[in-house]
């Protein structure tokens, strides 16, 4: 009887322990400042994809200046 309770806690705890493989939330992308996400925050804009199809959302803080149309400005 406890030899039976033992295998079922082991087996419990190796199903519970195991952990999916999954896309982080926290991964980075516009030389860190961005992070990859499915959908980005109202206080984030969308920058480009990343290597994973995910989007790359930048704060709007962070957000680079625009680049001048004729580049001499």
């Amino acid at each position: 009887m406890a030899m039976t309770q033992l295998l079922l806690l082991l087996v419990a705890l190796l199903v519970l322990g195991h952990v999916p493989p999954g896309r982080s939330e926290f991964k980075r992308c516009w030389k860190g400042q961005g992070a990859c996400r499915t959908y980005c925050t109202r206080q984030e804009t969308y920058m480009h994809l990343c290597p994973d199809a995910s989007l790359c959302c930048l704060s709007y803080a962070l957000k680079p200046p625009p680049v001048p149309k004729n580049g001499y400005e």
